[in-house]
């Protein structure tokens, strides 16, 4: 099993984190792990997105042009990525902010409202999490117990009490996907 997934949107929605968090919970269950992060200039605002890799077999490139999983946070990253997905791969994204909705008839596209998700449950910072939720639903391929290492790997100390809440963005994340077009 391989898995190539992109995760895309604004530099501060956590894109860069939540890769982080895959690879290090990928490695605790002792996968084979690439995550290559792309980021501009600016810290927040500005494109951010990062290629992970999970495997069961030895990677031999981070390199991608095409991947089975698009994860995209804002339109930028729809307009550049979509075409990127392989035919049958899966694009998840947040609807808010997205002008250009999907077109493609040959993958599989949901929908996770996280950013509304994460203002009601007042855990803005829990955004990626909500997304994160989704994929996992979709793509079981890390257990819980792995998540739970890889978030205390991935999360400063001081952030260590805030696991539980990020553990529970993330079930409920699963709870909330929703299909937009299936393939036939």
């Amino acid at each position: 099993m391989t898995e190539e997934i992109i995760i895309a949107g604004f530099g501060g929605q956590g894109v860069l984190s939540m890769g982080k968090i895959l690879a290090y919970s990928g490695m605790m269950q002792n996968k084979e792990v690439s995550w290559m992060p792309s980021y501009g200039p600016e810290m927040r605002g500005g494109t951010a997105n990062v290629t992970v890799i999970l495997s069961d077999e030895r990677i031999s490139s981070p390199i991608l042009n095409q991947f089975d999983t698009a994860i995209i946070l804002n339109q930028q990253s729809m307009d550049k990525f979509e075409k990127s997905v392989k035919k049958g791969g899966i694009l998840i994204y947040d609807p808010n902010g997205i002008t250009h909705h999907p077109t493609r008839t040959d993958i599989n596209i949901y929908t996770v409202e996280a950013a509304d998700e994460s203002t009601k449950q007042n855990f803005k910072k829990g955004f990626n999490m909500y997304i994160l939720g989704a994929f996992l639903k979709l793509k079981p391929l890390i257990g819980a117990e792995y998540m739970h290492k890889g978030l205390e790997k991935s999360l400063p100390s001081r952030h260590h009490h805030l696991i539980p809440e990020n553990e529970k963005a993330i079930e409920r994340g699963k709870e909330i996907l929703t299909a937009k077009h299936l393939m036939n």
